[in-house]
């Protein structure tokens, strides 16, 4: 029987989640929650600027679309607490809004009939648990853990990089910058931004500056690496692909060709279809659709002396990111006894 899945936020993660779920029999996306008509969504999951036109048959009702002949409900509820996830039976709640980060807020999928909750994005709660494909999943909990979160995309790329380095040499200190694509929360043009005045500035004109709390979040994963590591990001005027910079001193003496040989190993090992890498001379727009998390350039990193290093890994900050919250689900599903 296929995991049932509803989708709250049917933004660029929730519509590369319904692609990637299109693919797998053991997913099925009952309904998406979104305040946009029917049309207008089935619109833009048909057509997509970065992606491509999806290659199947999209067709809309008033209130479902209809995608290669199976109907997703299409609902426009203000407050996840009135969604009838119970009539709908559906199992996982995938919570893509942005808003609803809390376990209070979060927790009101539960409530509406949901078994459980997973918030595509940083959780705001520190009781929320963060885990990272690859990484940490084998903590899932399933007599406590209903609401959890996916961490963020950015976690995604520099968590695996993060383990096999820690794990094969030892990790002193880091610094991470990723350098990230356009989102949709940035400004077309020169904008108010309480919070963060240069990130009210013009996204297609500006390199800017900006806090993440990508690396701070691997120490959820990695308890050890807590006071080692931290991060900052640029966002950068394109539309997909991102790219992590660890700056990275290790405890024990390394090489590049060190490094290289532990991050084949876990990519055909435990971290296969997460971790990979190559050794071309790639450019961003070479990996979108990827579907791994993280992608370490060989050619790109660079080492000062045997125990201090400059790795650089890419990532598709919207389709592997997406591909990785249906592997969470599955993965719970799995020890939840549902597959």
């Amino acid at each position: 029987m296929a995991i049932r899945v509803g989708i709250n936020g049917f933004g660029r993660i929730g519509r590369l989640v319904v692609r990637v779920a299109q693919n797998d029999p053991q997913v099925q996306i009952v309904a998406v929650n979104d305040l946009v008509p029917a049309d207008n969504l089935g619109y833009l999951f048909k057509y997509d600027t970065v992606h491509g036109p999806f290659k199947g048959k999209v067709s809309t009702s008033e209130s479902a679309i209809t995608i290669d002949g199976r109907e997703v409900r299409c609902l426009a509820e203000k407050d996840p607490a009135n969604l009838p996830w119970k009539d709908l039976k559906v199992d996982y709640v995938i919570e893509s809004t942005g808003l609803f980060t809390t376990r209070e807020d979060c927790g009101k999928h539960l409530k509406a009939g949901a078994k459980r909750a997973i918030i595509s994005a940083p959780a705001k709660d520190k009781d929320i648990p963060t885990f990272v494909m690859g990484v940490n999943e084998d903590k899932y909990n399933p007599g406590a853990d209903t609401i959890v979160s996916n961490a963020s995309c950015t976690t995604n790329c520099l968590a695996p990089l993060t383990k096999v380095i820690f794990d094969t040499f030892g990790i002193e200190e880091g610094l991470m910058t990723t350098v990230h694509s356009i989102t949709a929360t940035q400004k077309t043009a020169d904008g108010p931004s309480k919070k963060d005045w240069r990130g009210g500035r013009a996204a297609s004109y500006n390199i800017i500056p900006s806090s993440t709390g990508a690396a701070k979040a691997v120490t959820l994963c990695i308890p050890e690496l807590k006071g080692k590591l931290t991060g900052m990001a640029f966002r950068v005027p394109t539309l997909n692909v991102s790219a992590v910079d660890l700056t990275v001193r290790t405890a024990k003496e390394a090489s590049l060709d060190k490094i290289l040989a532990a991050i084949k190993q876990a990519a055909e090992g435990r971290m296969k279809g997460i971790l990979g890498y190559t050794d071309e001379e790639v450019v961003s727009s070479d990996f979108i659709g990827c579907p791994l998390s993280s992608i370490y350039d060989h050619k790109a990193s660079i080492e000062l002396n045997s125990r201090f290093f400059k790795l650089v890994s890419w990532y598709d900050n919207e389709y592997g990111y997406s591909c990785r919250v249906v592997d969470l689900i599955k993965f719970m599903a799995k020890k939840d006894g549902l597959v």
